[in-house]
Order: structure tokens, then sequence, then C-alpha cells
């Protein structure tokens, strides 16, 4: 099973829902260290995805996602909207050929492309409690899937949910939340919460 431009686009928009649906959990989360609005970014990034989508016409795989990870970037709030524009826009990458649909394959090299993005510009990595410690981990599980779009997909969001949970237990490297060292530990980050929420909308896109 190939994934074409109408089940990309019920992932995504499954994906938007899920992160509207929890934004304020998400600024809660990050209100303990952070600015606390976190969720209030992620609920403007999920709403231009879902605009992006329902407006989607003539573009290509690679332009619609190209575009869409030049449009979240714009997302003004704090860091959340040019790091959620980088890793989408980075998915673009593998699709530069012109491909109309997505194999499973095709899904892998798209996932570590989004993560080689995110290491263009960031060098956080698993343990430093950001985002990555979502996403890294959901790449790596990806790889280790069949290469079944939906088995990709679901390896990716367990992977990502268990990196999130794992950053709990993690000291703050970046952002405001690192000037409370210790006192971080126990709750997890919020980054690395909504890219796993992310993850899990774009795997419940499937059902």
């Amino acid at each position: 099973m190939a994934m074409d431009r109408e089940l990309l686009g019920r992932c995504l928009l499954s994906a938007a829902q899920l992160l509207q649906e929890n934004s304020g959990t998400l600024s809660e989360i990050d209100s303990k260290f952070g600015d606390g609005d976190h969720g209030v970014t992620i609920g403007k990034i999920a709403k231009l995805i879902t605009k992006k989508v329902q407006d989607w016409t003539d573009d290509s795989l690679y332009d619609f996602l190209d575009n869409l990870g030049m449009g979240v970037m714009g997302i003004g709030g704090g860091s959340a909207g040019p790091l959620y524009g980088t890793m989408i826009g980075g998915l673009a990458e593998p699709l530069e050929d012109g491909k109309s649909q997505i194999d499973g394959a095709t899904l892998k090299a798209m996932l570590v492309a989004s993560r080689d993005a995110m290491f263009e510009i960031s060098t956080a990595r698993v343990g430093d409690k950001t985002m990555m410690d979502a996403l890294i981990p959901a790449v790596e599980a990806a790889q280790q899937a069949e290469d079944d779009i939906k088995a990709i997909l679901n390896a990716a969001a367990k992977g990502a949910q268990e990196g999130a949970k794992a950053s709990e237990g993690f000291v703050s490297k970046f952002g405001r939340a690192k000037s409370y060292k210790e006192q971080t530990i126990g709750t997890p980050d919020a980054g690395a919460v909504s890219t796993a929420l992310f993850f899990a909308g774009l795997a419940k896109g499937m059902e």
C-alpha cells in the first residue's frame, strides 16, 4: 500500500486535530519551566496545517510539504514554528524527483531527511530534553519496521511516545528551562510531547 495525496492529507489533518485537542496540556507542561506558550504556538501550527491541506489543489507532494514547512516556519511564538517548519519541510526532500505516491522505503527516507534537517539547525540530541527526544527515537523505530506505510507510522508513533516519556528523566539543556537544571527532572519536555502527538496523529490517520 502506497500513500497518495489524499492519504497524506488525511494523516496530516489527523495530526493537526490531535495537536489542537492537546494544546492546553502542552501549555500547562511548558508553563512549569518555560514560557507557557508552547500549546498556543502548536495550536497555530495545527490550524495552518488544516488550512493548507484543505486548500491543497495542484501542488505536488514535494511542493506541498516544502511550502507547508515554510509556512509553519513563519509562525511566531518562540522556537516551535521554525523547529516544526524544519521538521515538516524536511520530509519533502526524497520527493524532489516528482513522486506522486509514497511507498514504505520512501517514507523511511522522508523521516530520515526530516531528522537530518533538524540536525542542521540544532545540536540537541536524545537526553537534552527537547523535541529531539521524541523525533530521533521515532525515526530510528521507523527504520526497523517492515516497508509498510501503516507499520512505519505505528512504529514511529510508538518510538516518539516512548521518547517523550523518557524525557521526564532528563535535565533540560536548552531554552529557558535549562536554568532550572535538576528541577526539570520529572516533567516531560513539552516539545517532545507535541512531537509524539504529531506522530501519533499521523498514525491515527491510517485507521
